[in-house]
């Protein structure tokens, strides 16, 4: 017995080292691959300081903002009644409703990083980054109008028979058009490989490591592998159902785990009501002339783009995956439904995280500095002792709605780049591959891979951004005779 246990001891040892090595040597790969590319993509322009990536972000928005008129204000009501089911024909060609399209894009966007990523915002950035947050996601809002009409105007069929849309597809068709195959080409394989390395990090691999560090924050003996094991095991029973069965899951765990999250921040907002004219004088106050503490006022702005960029993944291109599968005759249509969500996920959720975090001025306990989520945490509890184990469970339902959406985009992509004659097979290969690398999240400490995977997500928004800016003529025709019409008040309706 003793020698068996000896045996155990040795092999276990002998596996953390094995372990620990090849952590080490991939760290170290990915580690000068980020080292070269990073600098490229953050490449800082000269004068305004701001990283290449991000100022071609935010300079997306506020092209297409102006572009198709402030459609982000003229249709805003209008986007809610398509939401609310107003519009919905059942017979339009599609597989879910506009509704379903929104969570279902929703789910891989609120996340960790509007629970996590605010606070580190707040932390770095002090209060004025909020007000950046909320201005990028402003303009925001008419770059995902952009790429959501896109998908529907170039939305085809695979070899399922279900709908393939996104920008690999209409990037490729849409510089086809303009003269330019070979680019587009180019484009659209781009833009679908970066998807798919970027579902396997971003999406999936970060996730279940972070659901499995906030659960041992709370529960120390929290073993790894049960963490990923079952969260493999609840994302693949949605993920072999595919758009339907991710559409149907996500409609009901989206507005329920924003509903708790939002009426949990609201809570600790009334309970110090005579606090909220302060915490917005401090928003607006900061963002212009920010205390020296924070880094200064590009300091502030650069930390305000960064977050709501990552936070909304306007531009990316990812949720226009989703909503070209809506059920819907009319482009424009979706893209009204899709501008909504950086209203829904930074808007809301994020100014509600803030508040929270400002408020109890969690942001200023010098032990929490760049622990995001434990920040939250330490708001979160303020109301009571019980409140962090609540913030747990929205945040492992964050994580695993984002898991599952993502896994989505990523065969939307390898279908794409495989084609009808093998797309199939590669599917069922990428899922394999997907819920193999759910399992290791928690037990892979890869901060390195991590990291590539937020280059290879960034990096879907330059062929996204700079395509959609040299095709953007096509979508403005279709807005203005979209709004004609809907002015007109002959546009139908089916649910009222």
């Amino acid at each position: 017995m003793r020698i068996l246990s000896t045996l155990f001891l040795m092999l276990s040892s002998f596996s953390a080292m094995a372990q620990t090595d090849f952590q080490g040597q991939v760290n170290h790969i990915f580690g000068a691959i980020n080292g070269t590319y990073a600098k490229f993509l953050f490449w800082p322009i000269p004068v305004i300081q701001l990283p290449l990536i991000l100022f071609i972000m935010v300079s997306g928005g506020i092209f297409f903002t102006f572009r198709y008129g402030f459609i982000n204000i003229t249709l805003f009501k209008h986007a809610i009644d398509v939401i609310r089911g107003k519009y919905d024909n059942p017979d339009d060609e599609g597989e879910i409703s506009h509704f379903q399209a929104l969570t279902s894009a929703l789910s891989a966007t609120v996340g960790l990083g509007n629970i996590g990523g605010v606070a580190i915002a707040i932390g770095v950035g002090g209060p004025g980054a909020i007000f950046w947050i909320w201005l990028v996601a402003f303009f925001g809002m008419c770059m995902k109008f952009s790429s959501c009409t896109f998908a529907q105007l170039y939305r085809i069929k695979d070899s399922r028979g279900e709908m393939l849309g996104g920008p690999m597809v209409y990037l490729s068709q849409g510089l086809a058009e303009k003269g330019f195959p070979k680019i587009g080409k180019f484009f659209g394989g781009y833009f679908a490989l970066m998807t798919i390395l970027a579902s396997f990090g971003g999406g999936n691999l970060y996730q279940a490591n972070q659901t499995y560090e906030i659960i041992k924050a709370q529960f120390p003996a929290a073993n790894p592998w049960v963490v990923g094991v079952t969260l493999a095991f609840l994302a693949g029973v949605v993920l072999v159902g595919g758009i339907k069965r991710i559409a149907d899951v996500t409609s009901k765990l989206v507005p329920a785990m924003c509903g708790f999250f939002v009426f949990t921040c609201l809570a600790i907002v009334i309970s110090n009501i005579s606090m909220v004219p302060e915490m917005f004088l401090s928003i607006f106050k900061e963002a212009y002339s920010p205390d020296a503490a924070f880094g200064g006022f590009l300091a502030v702005m650069i930390q305000g783009v960064r977050r709501a960029s990552f936070s909304n993944e306007a531009g990316l291109g990812s949720a226009a995956i989703a909503h070209s599968a809506a059920k819907t005759d009319e482009p424009v249509r979706e893209g009204v439904v899709a501008m909504i969500g950086p209203v829904i996920d930074t808007h809301i959720v994020c100014t509600m995280t803030a508040l929270a975090i400002l408020i109890t001025g969690a942001h200023l306990d010098p032990s929490l500095a760049g622990k995001g989520v434990q920040i939250t945490s330490k708001a979160f509890a303020s109301l009571g002792s019980f409140m962090p184990y609540l913030l747990l469970i929205a945040v492992c339902i964050f994580a695993y709605s984002t898991v599952i959406s993502w896994s989505y985009y990523g065969e939307r992509a390898v279908e794409y780049l495989f084609g009808k004659k093998l797309g199939h097979n590669a599917i069922r290969i990428y899922r394999l591959v997907y819920v193999f690398v759910i399992i290791l999240g928690p037990v892979l400490s890869l901060g390195h891979v991590i990291e590539f995977a937020d280059l290879m997500l960034l990096s879907m928004a330059f062929p996204n951004i700079l395509g959609m800016i040299y095709m953007s003529s096509k979508v403005k025709g279709h807005v203005v005779d979209y709004v004609k019409r809907y002015k007109s008040g002959n546009m139908p309706t089916y649910n009222k």
